[in-house]
């Protein structure tokens, strides 16, 4: 059902009665009667971080920062042009001194800032720079050969990593988990499909299954090899994957089923396999298909190279349109300079420029601003109105809307960038606002089309958590599903709460309950796609209080204890990737000004401006900050696969820290511009969305 509605401010009122979701009533605390001296340095330090972040946009309107990884891309590339047999001698140097620059003390190369040595980066890195002609006897080769064993070599590497070994004659594809081409067959119908797998998963695998059929392998020319990496020697106890020592479980059955997919791909490669051809083309055409509206597929570096190998095994030639295409949008990602090239795995402006226009409207930044009128702009153009990949998991019939993390992706709309946007659409101006209206409608009822059975949101895909597949054997990344998490739902509840919705809702009541379930015993919360527990604390937190909860309940009263004992001495807060490997980690690392502004924002939800745990971060904020108006931040703080890959966002550390210190002026003065949307800024309704949808759902 299509309704049309009105759009009114609604009323403010820092001083009212709240429901806690679970029967409890209280009263949501107001600023204190006394007068709250002014901070002079809190005001310059947000007018600077303002400005700094305004020279920061794009003529077209949009904001985007670079996404900072470990050295693994940049090995994978010089290994592929390899393959390739294309070799360019400049920009095989530049990522030579790119690989050699990120080298750890111990002659390893880690995953995240800080972190361990670990074995895939390290064996990507000491096999690129063999392949570049780097003397096996130089002394950072040795120590890098030294650390490689020692964490295990090849044999302790993952599938991805072993299947790229193989193009090039490095390891034997017996032993290569089999990724068959027929999965692309398997209706819905089957309990595990290709559907069943996350968004991001399904792009990678695609292409490698064609590549697994075809096997293209092309030795190396000067018999570069990594024998010395096979600590005990290439015996198949070492190769093969270990079976469960449980002689009955769904990891044998799938060891087991992968031995007979090798068996089936010797009929395969004599072209008697009875579905391999339709599986081919199948997989042909849905990667080409993904290719339109898309910056490559998925427009994600590994997807895209992926792709562009399976083109080339697939017969095209190097001159053919979708060969040039798949490498242009693989080369876009490259950042060279004069001694080095580095690459993103892909680009954020979507996500970046709705953060970024988010903190400055909520700053305090004039509503007629027309760099933020040129930011909506941008943002309602890059609304997708195509019904893409996410219709095979949830058969709501819902008008398609969303947004994309990157330039161009129409296939893959995901609901955290969605409701980021849908956050600083609400709040930001336009000269057009029936239309950023119509734009909140649609992508609001998107959105709540995808919550979970159990009462979560996810990143891509609804209710993709069918745990039997991570037992495949391919499955070794970390990342075969989408699971419903904390600060997704979180946020989408502080939209919902700014909207005016009733936490007594059918579908934020069911939320809260998983809110309550997911939180730790400490009284934290675990953050999916940021590091890590800070950061899905912050997020509920910030959720619940939109939605007026009483913030003095125990559950909640608990995680500002949480935070408030991780603070560290110098009054930030700060936190590794470690903390997905051992929870004993949690809340301890070096501070980071996005950490620290996290937790800032979290501790505001308790409504006490004169916390001094609270005060204390902002005091670090602005000790920190740099006289151009940003802060510096080595550490990572985002999370791509968590064990697996991880991000830096460089947006990070100068737009939060902007949005905690607005947080905190919102906090001694309820009534400022920009205040949730605030004056002219909120968005809400006559009649209620919440029923809206619900009925548009049924």
């Amino acid at each position: 059902m299509n309704r049309l509605y009105s759009f009114s401010p609604p009323p403010q009122n820092p001083s009212v009665i709240v429901s806690s979701g679970t029967g409890r009533v209280g009263r949501e605390p107001s600023p204190p009667d006394s007068d709250i001296q002014p901070w002079p340095e809190l005001e310059v330090a947000l007018r600077r971080s303002q400005d700094y972040l305004l020279s920061l946009q794009k003529p077209e309107g949009y904001w985007v920062g670079e996404l900072m990884v470990d050295s693994t891309l940049v090995s994978d590339m010089v290994a592929y042009h390899h393959w390739n047999g294309k070799v360019e001698p400049e920009w095989q140097r530049k990522a030579v001194n790119h690989i050699l620059g990120m080298q750890l003390a111990d002659g390893g190369w880690n995953i995240y800032h800080g972190g361990p040595a670990e074995v895939n980066a390290t064996v990507k890195a000491y096999l690129a720079l063999k392949l570049a002609g780097v003397p096996v006897t130089d002394p950072r080769l040795l120590k890098a050969r030294e650390m490689a064993v020692n964490l295990g070599g090849v044999p302790r590497m993952n599938t991805f990593s072993k299947l790229y070994l193989a193009l090039i004659g490095l390891f034997p594809w017996k032993y290569v988990p089999t990724i068959p081409c027929e999965v692309l067959l398997i209706g819905k119908w089957f309990h595990v499909n290709f559907w069943e797998m996350s968004n991001w998963s399904r792009a990678m695998l695609v292409p490698l299954a064609i590549i697994n059929h075809f096997k293209p392998t092309r030795p190396l020319p000067n018999n570069v090899n990594l024998d010395e990496l096979y600590p005990a020697g290439m015996h198949e106890r070492d190769l093969a994957l270990p079976p469960d020592p449980d002689r009955i479980s769904l990891r044998n059955f799938f060891l087991w089923l992968d031995r007979l997919h090798k068996f089936a791909e010797v009929f395969a490669q004599n072209g008697i396999h009875p579905f391999r051809k339709r599986a081919l083309r199948k997989c042909e055409h849905w990667m080409l298909e993904r290719f339109e509206g898309s910056d490559g597929l998925a427009a994600i570096f590994p997807a895209m190279l992926n792709a562009l190998i399976a083109l080339k095994a697939l017969g095209y030639p190097d001159d053919h349109p979708q060969v040039k295409r798949a490498a242009y949008e693989l080369k876009k990602l490259e950042h060279e300079t004069a001694d080095t090239v580095r690459i993103e795995p892909c680009f954020s402006p979507v996500w970046d420029t709705a953060i970024v226009a988010m903190c400055l409207r909520e700053s305090g930044l004039p509503e007629n601003h027309p760099k933020l009128k040129r930011c909506a702009e941008w943002l309602m153009e890059k609304e997708i109105r195509f019904r893409g990949d996410w219709q095979y998991k949830n058969p709501v019939k819902v008008e398609p809307s969303g947004w994309v993390f990157e330039y161009n992706n129409k296939w893959n709309p995901d609901v955290d960038d969605t409701a980021m946007v849908l956050l600083a659409l609400r709040k930001i101006p336009t000269d057009n606002p029936t239309r950023r209206n119509e734009c909140v409608q649609r992508g609001l009822k998107w959105l709540m089309a995808f919550q979970c059975r159990d009462g979560g949101w996810a990143a891509f895909d609804k209710d993709c958590t069918k745990n039997i597949l991570e037992t495949v054997p391919f499955a070794d990344h970390n990342a075969m599903l989408d699971p419903e998490c904390a600060d997704i739902t979180a946020r989408i509840l502080e939209l919902l709460g700014y909207e005016g919705w009733s936490p007594s809702h059918r579908q934020i009541a069911h939320a809260l309950e998983y809110l309550r379930g997911e939180q730790e015993d400490d009284g934290s919360w675990y953050g999916r796609w940021g590091v890590n527990y800070i950061y899905g604390t912050w997020q509920v937190l910030r959720g619940l209080r939109a939605l007026k909860l009483d913030m003095h309940e125990a559950w909640l009263q608990k995680a500002k204890h949480w935070l408030e004992s991780v603070q560290r001495p110098d009054g930030g807060w700060g936190e590794r990737c470690n903390t997905y490997d051992d929870p004993v980690f949690k809340g301890q690392g070096p501070s980071t000004a996005s950490q620290t502004a996290w937790a800032v924002m979290g501790l505001c939800t308790f409504g006490d401006p004169e916390l001094t745990s609270l005060r204390r971060g902002l005091q670090y904020l602005i000790r920190t900050q740099n006289a151009d108006g940003s802060w510096t931040e080595d550490e990572i703080t985002g999370t791509g696969f968590p064990k697996v890959f991880y991000l830096k966002y460089d947006m990070y550390r100068n737009a939060w820290p902007l949005l905690a210190m607005a947080t905190y002026q919102q906090l001694q003065a309820p009534e400022s511009p920009g205040r949730h949307g605030g004056r002219n800024g909120n968005i809400s309704r006559t009649e209620p969305l919440g029923d809206v949808v619900a009925e548009s759902l049924q």
